[in-house]
């Protein structure tokens, strides 16, 4: 059984010397990952700073902190540039990196920034493309490769990453397709649990059951095969820490407007931590015994508060 480990997702943009004293204060805090999304505008999430610039500052102000992406759009960059700016940033963290990468889901960033939104199965397709390009730049031996989306010849990857075979890939998702390529091509599986399709977020309960997370995790387990053990399986959770976890499930329920669910089925989400802390460190081992999650990732904005879980649960 895998140990716990806990992450930070940066969703507070601030002036540089408290920005740098935030990184700080997370690794401070006993979390073990460091982690930035890849958006050019705020809508959901709100502002954002460029990835890979803002990580390698993190991992120049820190000694342990992993740095990471939840998730970079593969759309955004060609994977020869990605590779190689990836291998510079494991290189000078020492080895901290953990790269995510997904397909692209934000219809209106792609819009606002002129760029051709195509269906799901092409930006997947084009995701598997880039995986394949990815690893084999880090690996020893030059790439030859020739796709629907990408054609590279002879080229050789420099610097190779410090990590080796490979920094560890994060995929992120939520539907078959994209899940059974996690289970095939990644080390990290980040869950979805709510809707992207559509090319917004929409937030149906239906995908936050537990039956349906079952239902996601066998879609990773089909992909992966006999290799799926060796897959760190991850979700970012909504934490609530209070006295009255059912009177917070009502709450929820009416608030977002939910339908057909329970206050039992609310709190049975695998996705959802509400209670005393004791009683969400109990749920926390449950659910890894269930489901098998061990990787948790919370926004800095909780991150004080989430902080004595990370001290009773991190590396057990």
């Amino acid at each position: 059984m895998r140990p716990f480990r806990f992450g930070i997702i940066n969703e507070t943009v601030l002036p540089p010397d408290e920005w740098v004293a935030h990184v700080r204060r997370v690794e401070e805090l006993g979390y073990a990952t460091f982690l930035i999304r890849d958006h050019f505008v705020p809508d959901f999430f709100g502002e954002q700073l460029a990835p890979i610039a803002a990580l390698m500052t993190a991992a120049n102000v820190t000694k342990t902190l992993r740095v990471g992406t939840l998730v970079l759009d593969n759309d955004y960059r060609h994977p020869v540039m990605l590779a190689k700016e990836l291998a510079t940033l494991d290189v000078l963290s020492g080895g901290r990196l953990e790269p995510g990468i997904g397909a692209g889901w934000l219809r209106s960033e792609y819009e606002k920034a002129g760029m051709c939104y195509e269906r799901a199965g092409v930006r997947i397709s084009r995701l598997e493309e880039a995986l394949h390009v990815l690893k084999g730049l880090w690996a020893e031996e030059p790439v030859t490769f020739h796709g629907d989306h990408y054609s590279i010849s002879d080229l050789e990857g420099y610097p190779k990453p410090s990590q080796r075979p490979r920094p560890p890939i994060l995929i992120g998702g939520g539907k078959p397709r994209m899940l059974k390529l996690a289970g095939r091509e990644a080390d990290i599986v980040s869950f979805l649990t709510t809707s992207v399709a559509s090319g917004t977020v929409e937030d149906d309960p239906c995908e936050r059951l537990a039956s349906s997370v079952m239902q996601k995790i066998g879609w990773v387990r089909e992909g992966a095969g006999e290799r799926f053990d060796q897959i760190e399986l991850s979700l970012i959770p909504t934490v609530v820490m209070t006295d009255d976890c059912h009177a917070w499930a009502e709450i929820t329920i009416r608030e977002r407007g939910w339908q057909d669910v329970t206050v039992d089925d609310v709190l049975a989400m695998p996705s959802i931590f509400a209670g005393t802390l004791d009683e969400i460190v109990g749920s926390i081992r449950e659910r890894r015994e269930q489901y098998g999650f061990s990787y948790y990732v919370v926004s800095d904005k909780i991150m004080e508060e989430f902080a004595p879980v990370v001290e009773r649960l991190a590396d057990k």
